[in-house]
């Protein structure tokens, strides 16, 4: 589910010219090394919760500078959608704590 968010998202971005490639993506959007989708590929893996949340802030933050901007508002809507959705899949794995007293 996680590694299916994160081809989605880049999927989306490759198709608007926003990154590259797979390299670049890894490098500024999940803020990891540039080799790291091919690793989560060759290893079969999922991403990991740091990762995903590290995308959807910076989803966020992209969408906070373009929905200023009209012409831009389409993609700073789809852009806060992606980062929702990874958020939730954070807040799915989370740890809840009982609070006592």
């Amino acid at each position: 589910m996680k590694k299916d968010t994160i081809l989605e998202v880049f999927g989306y971005l490759k198709s608007k010219q926003i990154v590259s490639g797979e390299s670049e993506f890894s490098e500024h959007w999940l803020g990891c090394s540039e080799s790291y989708m091919r690793k989560l590929r060759q290893k079969n893996t999922e991403p990991s919760l740091g990762t995903i949340a590290i995308c959807a802030s910076r989803l966020q933050n992209a969408a906070e500078q373009l929905v200023a901007l009209p012409r831009y508002q389409p993609l700073a809507k789809q852009l806060t959608s992606m980062s929702i959705k990874c958020r939730s899949l954070v807040d799915a794995d989370s740890v809840e704590f009982e609070l006592g007293g």
